[in-house]
């Protein structure tokens, strides 16, 4: 009678170990053909394939940047404006805009394409700010040769601090800065500006488009003023460049005679003093007229201004400026 009992037992054993054996390599088989479909062998109809993980990584990381470099500085355009102003003789387009938030308070033509002049030093110290402050700069002949407004005493041949460069290029709007920077960036000038365009596609600038590192030449270099606000927005969200436009002048060590070199903002707010200025740019061509985008801090509100081919750039931006602080105190 044990024995009889015994016999299922062993029966089902048998049945277990079978399905051991066979069932494993049957399983391996089923993976194994999963595994060559999604790689290299042939994929059902109706069947997703999907892309190597490395693939998707770098697909996002591709996505994000272009999603933050299209909203994340664009200036609202969408909503009205809270205030308005007069002109004894109006510049061809401006704006006045929140620079944190980039709510749009007063516009002028906003993307009307226009030169644009030196403001084309913004996009080139965007760029340069992302290399090193120490790194060290070789001076080239062409640096040294560019025409128009310079730092004017660059060593040639000699190797500068990258940042000393950049007071050079916004301060003083050095022509020759923005060479000698485009060109330790990029290898070489025409190079640079095609990743100032990429910049300003991948910002979405719309009425953006760049010649020059140094806006000298008018041909072809143009934006606009809703633009402009985009890159200066972009500009302050550096720290390194707040703390260079902020400034009236600049000290520097420096490798000519005497050792140092100074520098003398061109931005009349800073140079007097209007309450609260924090920068940015200037600039001027026969073609462009006196441009500018200004800023200015009052508590917890930071405005910019941006007039294009004005007839007085710093009294013009001074009063937009007051008035969108007196707006935004009506508000509160």
């Amino acid at each position: 009678m044990s024995r009889r009992r015994a016999l299922p037992w062993r029966a089902a054993l048998t049945v277990a170990l079978l399905a051991v054996v066979v069932g494993v390599p049957l399983a391996l088989a089923s993976e194994l053909g999963k595994d060559s479909a999604t790689s290299s062998g042939p994929v059902q109809s109706g069947a997703a394939t999907p892309k190597p993980l490395l693939d998707r990584a770098a697909g996002a990381g591709r996505a994000v940047r272009a999603e933050e470099g299209s909203t994340r500085f664009a200036v609202d355009l969408s909503k009205p404006d809270v205030m308005h102003v007069h002109f004894g003789r109006a510049p061809r387009a401006g704006l006045l805009f929140d620079v944190r938030t980039g709510r749009v308070l007063w516009r002028l033509a906003p993307e009307r394409r226009l030169p644009i002049a030196s403001l084309t030093k913004m996009m080139t110290a965007l760029l340069a700010v992302e290399h090193d402050a120490h790194e060290r700069v070789r001076i080239t002949r062409r640096a040294t040769h560019t025409p128009g407004s310079a730092v004017g005493v660059l060593p040639k041949g000699k190797r500068v601090q990258l940042e000393a460069l950049m007071n050079g290029l916004l301060l003083v709007s050095g022509n020759d800065a923005a060479v000698a920077l485009a060109q330790h960036v990029s290898g070489t000038v025409p190079a640079f500006v095609a990743g100032m365009n990429r910049r300003a596609k991948e910002m979405g600038l719309s009425c953006t488009r760049f010649t020059t590192p140094h806006g000298l030449e008018d041909q072809g270099n143009h934006s606009c003023a809703a633009d402009l606000a985009a890159i200066a927005r972009a500009d302050l969200h550096h720290r390194r460049i707040r703390r260079i436009v902020r400034r009236d002048e600049a000290i520097l060590k420096f490798p000519i005679k005497g050792g140092r070199l100074f520098l003398y903002n061109h931005n009349p707010l800073v140079r007097t003093h209007y309450r609260g200025a924090t920068g940015l740019k200037t600039g001027y061509t026969d073609r462009a007229g006196q441009t500018i985008v200004a800023t200015a801090r009052r508590g917890s509100t930071e405005l910019g201004v941006v007039l294009l081919h004005s007839y007085d750039a710093g009294g013009q931006a001074e009063r937009v400026l007051d008035r969108g602080f007196k707006a935004r105190q009506a508000s509160r």
